[in-house]
């Protein structure tokens, strides 16, 4: 009983170490029919074994080379279970409920990123980061073919939802950083240039960025 320590004979003593290997729900059970004890529960005969240090030959783990008790038991096709109360709470193949079926969205849905980019949903498919893909790059890979490595595309107009290949130009990456104003921020970034300098921030970039590469 809590609040008190719990006192045995000799004899139940006696007996509960020759039979502490037993499931403790039938340690218990035993226990309590050969000495009607009101004052004893199964968690305190529990914790008298835990104290005692009594092993009970129970690890809780598979033996090396046991084989598990399912092996070569199959499921039956389509049921991934074969027991009925677990097949009443398994989901199915493309099934959504609750929360994912209220913000599903169907393929060719379009959202504005935190940046202010569109974004397009092209699959259903897995990984989730792959179903979105930026709408700018889809439509001028599609005209124009795959950007190539280590460039990036640089919207021109300012207007990041003008998505006409017309309106991005790839470039590389290291220009795309001074065309943010340079690491110390020290040059009129692109975006920030009146649309007649803009070709000026990004003609310039280009050539601090050749001078940068060729030089010694």
């Amino acid at each position: 009983m809590k609040g008190r320590a719990i006192r045995y004979s000799s004899e139940e003593m006696a007996w509960l170490e020759k039979n502490r290997a037993m499931v403790i729900s039938a340690y218990h059970a035993a226990f309590i029919a050969k000495f009607p004890r009101d004052d004893v529960s199964l968690i305190n005969l529990h914790s008298l074994r835990k104290r005692k240090g009594w092993k009970t030959g129970r690890t809780g783990h598979f033996e090396a080379g046991k084989a598990p008790m399912n092996k070569g038991k199959k499921c039956a096709p389509g049921t991934g279970g074969l027991h009925p109360n677990a097949r009443k709470t398994q989901f199915k193949k493309g099934e959504r409920t609750g929360i994912a079926q209220k913000n599903y969205k169907p393929v060719g849905y379009e959202r504005i990123s935190i940046d202010g980019y569109r974004e397009r949903k092209v699959n259903d498919d897995l990984p989730f980061k792959d179903r979105w893909q930026l709408v700018q790059r889809i439509e001028w890979e599609a005209a124009n073919g795959p950007i190539p490595d280590g460039y990036a595309l640089k919207c021109l107009d300012g207007n990041r939802l003008n998505c006409a290949p017309s309106n991005w130009e790839p470039v590389k990456r290291s220009v795309l950083a001074r065309l943010n104003g340079g690491r110390w921020r020290k040059t009129l970034a692109y975006d920030d240039a009146p649309a007649e300098l803009k070709p000026l921030v990004m003609a310039t970039a280009k050539l601090k960025d050749r001078i940068q590469e060729v030089r010694p």
